[in-house]
């Protein structure tokens, strides 16, 4: 009996151990966190505008960098108030994880601050930078450190939150917003300079720099050039590229990390054109700094490399009978072409003999008396060179076998063509795995804050 008894209690024993052993085995690994997280957001970047740069650039047996990249998730965009979102609304989901309406930086629907992950990741003790080739007070930018309920008449008041905040570096364009025209009188680049920042205007001024740890650089009055029209203008700008080299040469320094979200903002202006030559520079300058920052994270560790984007914009697409060959050869963008129109004597109207010789000699295009009459009634001599460039580039879109919304969808709309497909996100380095899978964009924003906590 006490042989029996032993026994029992020997296999007792022996159950209790191996369930312990198995317990522990079967234990979830503490997730993987980064020290650096590096946001890169291609705005209006959807399928579409990517395989377009793909086989412009490459052709079809060709590769962007983002494609090296493994963990790829897909993301919804829907904004509070409706189905398709402006950037506003995108950000703010995107750096809050709160849904809001279009136009909002930073604010919920109750137009109550809440707080950005940028926030959150300074108060951990970690260095911040913006950068876009738009204004740096523009929607995307503006919702990961600002909060005004309008993006477009709190532009001053997102630069007074900018200063407020600290943050380490801001680059991009956009002067105009911080001067005293635009401020009650305060000259807010010489609050930055005072406050200890490092001012630069200039590509040559901006590589130049050197030990610094705070960094105010603003390269135009407004948005940046695009790529294709920098010659044109002899631009002193810097790339998106070389921004984002600068901005993790300084905020690397900081031995608790960092946290930097770099826009290739005009890939969205350029498809608003439906300027199909312009999505694809700029799409392969977002792709270039892509591949230094992937090169960046290998080399110094620590770091997590997230590619997304906040919407999708005006359906661009190649199609079956796009010419792609046409389309290289135009040198210069919509916009760029938008500026070479003449007005009439009594400056009514832009002259269809301007029109059509801008479309010959910029875009190779011989337009019918139709088609030119047809912009002529379309371009108001009271729009500016921005908007203009939407009626040529959709003339050019058609012309040229471009996949693209019509121009009567972008007229008809409140975004100016943008869409609710679904956007990708691509992520490399520690944690990366947790970015696979379909999901919301305020899903995102707690995933960067679940892979530095």
């Amino acid at each position: 009996m006490k042989i029996v008894k032993s026994l029992l209690i020997f296999f007792v024993m022996m159950a209790v151990l191996s369930t312990a052993i198995l317990s522990a085995e079967g234990l979830p690994e503490e997730p993987v966190k980064a020290k650096n997280i590096i946001l890169l957001v291609g705005d209006g970047m959807g399928f579409g505008t990517m395989e377009l740069a793909r086989l412009m650039e490459y052709g079809k047996d060709g590769n962007l960098y983002i494609q090296q990249i493994e963990n790829v998730g897909l993301m919804t965009t829907n904004p509070a108030d409706g189905i398709v979102t402006d950037s506003a609304a995108a950000g703010t989901a995107l750096a809050t994880g709160v849904k809001t309406f279009n136009g909002a930086i930073g604010v919920d629907m109750n137009k109550e601050p809440v707080e950005s992950v940028t926030e959150y990741f300074q108060d951990m003790g970690k260095s911040i930078g913006l950068i876009s080739t738009n204004t740096i007070d523009d929607a995307t930018p503006a919702t990961f450190g600002a909060h005004v309920s309008d993006r477009y008449s709190g532009k001053s008041e997102i630069v007074r939150d900018y200063f407020d905040s600290q943050w380490d570096v801001l680059l991009g364009g956009g002067n105009k917003y911080f001067g005293a025209a635009k401020q009650d009188g305060v000259d807010m680049i010489a609050r930055f300079q005072d406050a200890g920042y490092n001012y630069v205007e200039t590509r040559d001024e901006l590589m130049n720099v050197a030990d610094t740890d705070k960094l105010l650089g603003l390269f135009s009055r407004s948005y940046m050039n695009y790529k294709s029209d920098r010659e044109e203008y002899d631009s002193t700008e810097p790339s998106l590229q070389e921004m984002t080299m600068k901005a993790l040469d300084i905020l690397a320094a900081d031995p608790d990390g960092f946290f930097l979200m770099s826009e290739g903002a005009r890939i969205d202006h350029a498809a608003h054109a439906a300027d199909a030559t312009s999505v694809w520079l700029e799409m392969i300058e977002f792709d270039d700094t892509v591949k230094y920052c992937l090169d960046w994270a290998a080399e110094n560790g620590d770091t997590l490399v997230i590619v997304t984007a906040d919407h999708q914009t005006m359906g661009i697409a190649p199609t079956e009978t796009i010419d792609i060959e046409a389309l290289k050869n135009i040198q210069v963008s919509a916009e760029y072409m938008a500026l070479q129109l003449e007005k009439n004597a009594d400056e009514t109207q832009y002259t269809t003999e301007s029109i059509m010789d801008t479309f010959s000699e910029y875009a190779g295009i011989t337009l019918t008396d139709q088609e030119a009459l047809g912009l002529q009634n379309n371009m108001s001599v009271d729009l500016y060179a921005y908007k203009l460039g939407w009626e040529i580039g959709s003339i050019i879109a058609r012309n040229m076998g471009v996949g693209v919304f019509d121009r009567t969808l972008r007229a008809a709309g409140g975004t100016g063509g943008h869409s609710a497909a679904w956007v990708p996100v691509f992520a490399q380095g520690p944690g990366a795995d947790a970015y696979r899978g379909c999901y919301d964009n305020t899903d995102l924003h707690q995933l960067m804050m679940d892979s530095m906590r």
